[in-house]
């Protein structure tokens, strides 16, 4: 049964589709795919580490912008992918055999005008070439970042207009910092280097309407680190993340050995709560973040 439960587990997050940002193509005529997506997150109340690797590949080759909001100013830096398949591992390790019937639902779980942003981060990490923006003025964003990615050397930068909708949403929502992460891609697929991202919010949050201009069915994984289970669901229904399997309490020191990082997001915390969230369905049908506390 544990063999069978490692298999399930591991089937499930190399099918994750990708509902953690907004993607460009800056060819039209080409189509982007991303089979499998790898998230992991950790909140301690105070503060989130994400930590996301995707595998992608394009219809011909383009470079493609992706686009993530978040509640605050993150600290970038690169993540390690081996940080998933050790969480897997240690989730199996700890897992009791759920029944048969239907996963549980989490449960108690005048002088020139200034510009309209400014980059406060740029690095290349990897294939990716990743700047934090954050916005100062909301009405003339859109047109800057524009403006700024032309700056770089991109070609027809041209941010759709379902996606400056929704990305005007988040403004409104009063998100004020903005990743935007620039990767080539051609028909070859590839796995990107993983990205971690750290920052402060009063709530454990993933993105999720940011996606909603894209049509796919996905359905999304991911392994949820917490001290305490979470009860409230203030963005997307309760109804729609489901437990799929019992939550699983991890050391401080089995947790400095998935990721040092994560280890000291906790202080002094000795055990903590270790769970895979998932959702699924179109991803038009997501009119709101996952948001929990």
């Amino acid at each position: 049964m544990k063999k069978f439960i490692f298999v399930m587990i591991m089937i499930i997050l190399m099918c994750v589709s990708y509902a953690d940002r907004g993607s460009i193509p800056f060819n039209p005529n080409i189509q982007i795919f991303e089979p499998n997506q790898r998230a992991m997150i950790a909140w301690n109340g105070e503060e989130e580490i994400l930590l996301l690797s995707t595998d992608m590949y394009a219809s011909g080759k383009t470079d493609v912008l992706e686009v993530i909001p978040l509640p605050s100013e993150p600290v970038v830096k690169k993540g390690d992918t081996e940080v998933f398949k050790k969480a897997i591992k240690l989730i199996n390790k700890k897992t009791v055999p759920p029944p048969m019937h239907a996963f549980d639902k989490v449960a108690t779980e005048g002088v020139s005008r200034q510009p309209a942003g400014e980059i406060t981060f740029h690095k290349k990490i990897g294939s990716h070439d990743v700047s934090v923006a954050h916005v100062i003025d909301g009405e003339g964003f859109i047109d800057w970042v524009e403006n700024y990615l032309r700056s770089t050397g991109i070609e027809n930068p041209i941010i759709p207009d379902a996606l400056k909708k929704v990305v005007m949403e988040y403004i409104e929502d009063d998100f004020k910092w903005f990743v935007f992460d620039v990767i080539s891609l051609d028909s070859e697929k590839v796995t990107n280097e993983a990205i971690q991202y750290r920052f402060k919010t009063d709530y454990l949050y993933y993105p999720l309407k940011i996606t909603r201009t894209e049509k796919d069915y996905t359905i999304i994984d991911l392994l949820i680190l917490t001290q305490n289970l979470l009860g409230n669901f203030p963005g997307i229904s309760i109804d729609e993340v489901n437990l799929l399997h019992k939550p699983v309490f991890i050391t401080s020191d089995e947790l400095m050995e998935l990721n040092e990082d994560m280890r000291a997001l906790f202080g002094e915390f000795e055990e903590m709560n270790l769970r895979i969230w998932q959702l699924e369905g179109y991803l038009s049908s997501f009119k709101d973040d996952l948001i929990a506390h």
